[in-house]
This record gives structure tokens, sequence and C-alpha cells, in this order.
């Protein structure tokens, strides 16, 4: 992948796809292709065929999906699946039909089995039950790697897979009603502060434990994968660590300044009990996260602060 190369960022306006804009910027690629619902519906076949005939891109980073946090996994299962489904089919489909070089393609952690090891190497996927509270999402995301896995058997194209682990930074979406758990602290403190609210009510037992990681830090590992990894195989991209949701919270409370009193609702769902990625295999490529977990969100918080006056609730 040269500098002058065509490269299309699906996705480009979420999170992880505003990073990979970042990212392939300051390396000094120029050529960058983006769509929107304006341009394109990647829901829909003929659109999507059409957008690469005529925009012909060499390579593609998949970062197009519809995400969200526990409740909106629970509330709108068909359309988890039927979204995510519909646009990875779409945009794998006509990356091979227009001779794309190279495509990667960005899966969840939530592939693995609730019960997986950990942390969870990436041969543990299809061992076990997955995690209910997103199961459709998971769902999704199996079939879109097997279907790179099955395009290169069949075909000889070029698809990578890559897992990240839960992801937060700049332009993540803070709303309470579908976000994930970080951003959603974030401006729950945010706004209990600005408030002087007593105190600040977290959901379930706060015991699970999670692995986050800067989603600078995925866009970085990400352009590396696509320059030095050529594999059926999926790889695992995380921190290396994991945190219970309880002292999540209190770090982002000692961030934010809020001085009240944290409140466990134990009658909501904890989810899978950890996550936490084995990183070895990316690690022995020669790719190790920058950011540690304070770091990145002080730098969240600072763009959160810049920006909270636009973001949707």
């Amino acid at each position: 992948m040269n500098k002058r190369d065509r490269i299309y960022v699906a996705g480009h306006r979420g999170l992880v796809g505003t990073a990979l804009l970042r990212i392939l910027r300051a390396q000094g690629f120029e050529n960058l292709v983006v769509s929107d619902r304006t341009v394109v519906d990647l829901t829909q076949q003929s659109p999507v065929e059409a957008f690469f005939k005529e925009a012909k891109p060499e390579y593609v980073f998949l970062a197009a999906a519809r995400v969200g946090g526990i409740q909106a996994n629970n509330t709108h299962p068909a359309e988890f699946l039927r979204d995510n489904l519909a646009i990875q089919t779409n945009v794998i489909d006509a990356a091979y039909r227009t001779g794309v070089k190279k495509l990667l393609f960005l899966g969840s952690s939530c592939i693995y089995p609730k019960h997986a090891p950990q942390p969870m190497p990436e041969d543990s996927l299809l061992t076990g039950p997955l995690e209910p509270t997103n199961e459709w999402y998971a769902i999704a995301k199996i079939a879109g790697l097997k279907m790179c896995q099955a395009y290169r058997r069949q075909y000889g194209f070029d698809a990578i897979s890559v897992m990240p682990t839960n992801l937060y930074g700049p332009e993540d979406n803070f709303s309470l009603q579908d976000s994930h758990v970080l951003p959603a602290l974030m401006r729950k403190f945010w706004e209990a502060k600005s408030s002087s609210a007593a105190d600040v009510t977290i959901w379930g037992t706060g015991s699970p434990r999670r692995e986050f990681l800067y989603v600078d830090d995925l866009a970085d590992a990400c352009l590396f994968l696509m320059q030095n990894y050529s594999e059926e195989g999926l790889i695992n991209i995380g921190w290396g660590r994991d945190v219970t949701i309880l002292e999540l919270a209190r770090i982002i409370q000692l961030k934010v300044g809020y001085r009240g009193a944290l409140r466990m609702d134990a009658s909501k769902p904890d989810g899978t009990p950890r996550k936490l990625l084995d990183v070895s295999k990316l690690n022995r490529l020669g790719w190790h996260a920058k950011v540690g977990l304070e770091e990145g969100i002080e730098k969240t918080l600072s763009w959160y602060s810049d920006n909270v006056h636009r973001l949707r609730q």
C-alpha cells in the first residue's frame, strides 16, 4: 500500500472511522474515499455495487456497522443482525468483484463465547455459547469474518479480519440510551458534577472485568496489519489489561472531579463476566498499544468537554 493508493474507509463518521482517517492522513495517505448515507446506503446491494464501480478503491477498511451497548442490543436484536449482515455482505462482495487489492474487516470481541478462557485466544471462537445480551451482533460479526475466510479460500481475495476489544475515544457515542459503558459513565459523571447530583447509579454489580483500547491505538494497529498481515486467521487487537466496571467508574469519577456517591443497580445485567483478549499474536508481529487507560480517558474527556454541546442525546 503506497501513499497514492485509493483507500476507502467505510463508516468514516463513526468512532473507528474517524480514527482511521486521522492515522491515514497523519501517515501521508491522501487519496481517501468516504461515503455516508447521502452517497450510498451500505445495507442496499445495488447502490453499493455502483459505488465501488465508480469510486474504484484499491484498499478497504470496513468499519461501518450498527453498534450499541447492552440495552441497544436487547431492544433491537433484529436490526443489529439484519443491518450488520447486509452491510458486511454488500461491501465484502463488491470489493472482491471490483478488484480491491485488500480488505480489512473489523469484528468485535463479543464474537467469543461467554465463558471463553481468559485472556481470550483467537482459537476460542465457536467453542461455546455466546453472551445472550449481544448475541445478535456477535452472530453477524462471526458471519462477516467467515465470509472473509471463505472469499480468501475460494477466490483468493486478500481479506483479513481483526477483533478489537472495547473501544473509546473522540467521536464516541455518548448517548445514555445506546452507548457502551465507558462513554456512558463519562457522561453520567459529567452531568452529575454539572448538576451537583448527590449520587451516580452504575448498572450491574460492578464486578465484570473489561479491557479498553483507545481508538487511535486501534487505527494504528489496523494500518499496521493492512501493511504487514495477510492470513485467513483472525487477529485480536487490545491493550492487554483489564479492570472491573467499578474500577473504571472510579477512574472516570476522579478524572471528571465528581465528589458524590456511587450506587450499584444490581437489577441491571452485568453481561459477560470477563472480556480480556489474548494479544500475543499481534505483539509477536511487532505491534503494542501505546495509550494507557488513564491517559486515554483524559484525552477522551478533553474532547468531550469541547464537544458536549453538539453530541446527540
